[in-house]
């Protein structure tokens, strides 16, 4: 099942909440504060540990902060001191990927964001201080809101931080379509000046956000997006293999959508003639079963061909379609390539129920629909 921001998925039982905030895992926050003078650990945690009952993820980062606050100055400047004493050693400078901190460490940009929104210079420097222990990309999105030209001047310096979190903050915290993340007001277009310095980072955990924030544009400025990719081709900032890794995470969104400049910057011929069959094992196939095919592909002409899948869904007010990956490989004339395939038409899925009637598979090649074949969902 898939899990929310809020970690109230997973199998029956599960609560990723209460993994993440429990009675251990609150006592360590409540020993990192009690560097602080005063400061009753044991007070926090047992202020904070019985109002976490059945909150989601977000929801008990609210409830620590607050149970923090209780014993911390009223005022941000003071407060924004007490916390930054507070701050554990900041993540391994010396990593580059996989290396995310602990939750528990989110509670200082929450802090930031209920105490601090109208001392912006004074948040800032904490997010700073705090994203070298957890990812504050949530934390800065509201500051993007209501001081942006404040936040991007800071981020036109932690473009080129010496740790690598705070780089990858500055892609991560504009991205355009941050999962559940707040919407923000900024032109899209603007935060491309950070990413043709990021872009040629050497760490894969910045990179990746880099991919991540290219997708996101790709669905408001396609054009935008792929300009971009074609122009640090040239300039060279970044290995060959590790800008091919940027381009495919970047333009994955673009391919699913069959787009002929995303597939050609990638090296895929939308107009490579192509002869293909889709074979179905059934006519028809249960709610619940198996659906096998088999695609058989040729070529007069050689060729890089990615080969995806789509499924036509009957729906009681229309149609849908999904894209599904297949296979990337290369034609070679005279050598036709055969490829099988079984999807199952799952009937417990929670987003997408399935409803009996006429469905199709769909065989996408470069982007462009090559053939297909019509079967009967039934149901179990």
């Amino acid at each position: 099942m898939a899990r929310g921001p809020d970690g109230q998925g997973g199998g029956a039982g599960f609560s990723l909440a209460d993994q993440l905030f429990n009675r251990q895992s609150l006592g360590d926050l409540g020993r990192d504060f009690a560097v602080l003078p005063g400061f009753d650990e044991t007070r926090f945690v047992e202020t904070a540990l019985p109002r976490l009952a059945g909150l989601g993820v977000h929801a008990r980062l609210e409830v620590m902060a607050e149970a923090l606050v209780e014993q911390l100055p009223s005022a941000f400047p003071e407060m924004a001191e007490h916390i930054e004493a507070a701050l554990p050693p900041p993540l391994d400078p010396s990593r580059s990927d996989d290396d995310f901190g602990r939750f528990i460490h989110a509670v200082p940009g929450v802090l930031a964001v209920k105490h601090g929104l109208e001392h912006p210079a004074r948040a800032l420097d904490l997010i700073h201080a705090a994203t070298q222990r957890f990812s504050m990309e949530f934390a800065l999105r509201p500051f993007l809101n209501r001081w942006p030209e404040q936040v991007l001047a800071r981020l036109d310096h932690w473009v080129a931080d010496p740790h690598y979190h705070v780089r990858r903050l500055v892609s991560e915290g504009t991205r355009p379509k941050l999962p559940w993340g707040m919407g923000i007001t900024l032109d899209p277009r603007l935060p491309l000046r950070y990413l043709d310095v990021l872009h040629g980072d050497d760490t894969r955990f910045v990179t990746r956000s880099v991919a991540n924030h290219l997708n996101d544009l790709s669905k408001i400025a396609p054009a935008e997006v792929l300009a971009r990719l074609s122009r640090w081709q040239v300039e060279g900032r970044q290995q060959a293999k590790e800008l091919d890794w940027i381009t495919r995470h970047a333009l994955r969104t673009a391919v699913k959508r069959g787009e002929p400049e995303a597939l050609a910057l990638l090296g895929y011929r939308a107009d490579l003639p192509v002869v293909a069959r889709v074979t179905l094992s059934s006519g028809r196939v249960k709610i619940g079963d198996t659906l096998g095919f088999e695609v058989a592909l040729s070529s007069p002409v050689a060729g890089p061909i990615l080969v995806d899948y789509r499924l036509r869904f009957h729906r009681p007010k229309g149609s849908a379609e999904k894209v599904f990956k297949l296979k990337s490989a290369k034609l070679a004339p005279g050598t036709p390539l055969t490829l099988a395939k079984t999807h199952r038409m799952k009937g417990d899925a929670t987003t997408f129920r399935l409803h009996p009637g006429p469905h199709a598979v769909i065989l996408q090649v470069n982007g462009r629909d090559v053939a297909e074949a019509g079967f009967e969902l039934v149901g179990g």
